[in-house]
């Protein structure tokens, strides 16, 4: 301190009594470096957040919904509408184009056009209708206590046909009792939901009942898997209907004995015993009932009908 201030005299001194002011510049290291890092650090939280929210979205969500997800976004609406727009916005047909002949076009011995039946586009309402109905029901399965405990008796699947879906059997909780078409008190109360949901919707509906492999053996003469599997999906269709589900929706009632097995390693796979409720599309509607109109193959003049 003694020494700043005999310098600062002599300083004075040898100026004539004029006061200097010294100004001293700090390096500029020693500053604060901005709020630079603050935004490097805000950037940095943002995203744990959503790391963590998307965690957790993932952990809450069934694995019938995830799959439902990744179906929706695999499957682009253009796919479903079997377009897509060029350059300048239009909508075209998504066709490749390839060398060779052009089977398409066919032409009489006159050299005229010969007209063929176009193929049925997907219905993008139709399918958008359907997804929101498989929404809903992975919704109330989730949202409602006495279904959550059998969620994983519940499957939902999309098929080329329309929405599937199915209600499998388990160890602990079967649907039926052995070789028995009495629906248990919590499978009518699932049908029960479902036949309300269903409503919701004018697709038409089919239920398919499904057996195991093994061999039935009541002591009823006559009496199979087959029949088996028929009342069980009748029981399932009463179950339904209690449900409030419209008779006039139901197109198809059938039993499948144990041909189209989930588990085809296993002859008495509690998954191979369900009952399988698929909500059709429009066009598996329309080939329906143009299969059902066509009738049966004519026979050419000199072939036997058959018996």
């Amino acid at each position: 301190m003694n020494n700043d201030r005999a310098a600062e005299q002599a300083v004075r001194k040898a100026a004539g009594g004029t006061t200097v002011v010294r100004r001293v510049r700090k390096n500029a290291h020693e500053g604060h470096h901005g709020g630079a890092w603050k935004i490097a650090y805000a950037d940095f939280v943002t995203a744990m957040m959503a790391f963590f929210l998307l965690m957790w979205l993932l952990g809450s969500t069934s694995k019938y919904d995830r799959k439902g997800i990744e179906d929706y976004f695999n499957t682009p609406l253009s796919t479903l509408l079997g377009t897509h727009a060029d350059s300048n916005g239009t909508a075209r047909s998504s066709v490749l184009q390839a060398g060779g002949q052009d089977l398409s076009d066919r032409r009489d011995g006159n050299g005229h056009a010969a007209s063929a039946p176009a193929a049925p586009a997907v219905d993008a309402e139709d399918a958008a209708r359907l997804s929101r109905l498989r929404q809903q029901l992975s919704t109330l399965v989730e949202e409602n206590p006495q279904l959550r405990a059998f969620k994983d008796q519940i499957r939902l699947s999309t098929t080329r046909e329309g929405l599937r879906i199915e209600i499998v059997d388990s160890r602990s909780r079967p649907m039926f009792a052995t070789g028995s078409a009495r629906l248990e008190d919590y499978a009518s109360d699932i049908l029960f939901r479902i036949g309300t949901l269903l409503n919701q919707v004018d697709n038409r509906v089919s239920i398919a009942g499904h057996t195991d492999a093994v061999p039935y053996s009541g002591g009823i003469a006559g009496y199979s898997n087959w029949e088996l599997s028929s009342d069980r999906a009748n029981a399932a269709r009463r179950a339904l209907v209690a449900g409030h589900l419209r008779e006039d929706k139901l197109l198809q009632i059938r039993g499948l004995a144990d041909v189209l097995p989930l588990d085809q390693g296993a002859a008495d796979a509690e998954v191979n015993r369900r009952i399988s409720i698929l909500v059709l599309n429009k066009q598996a509607e329309r080939a329906f009932f143009a299969d059902a109109a066509a009738g049966p193959p004519a026979t050419t003049p000199g072939t036997p009908a058959g018996p």
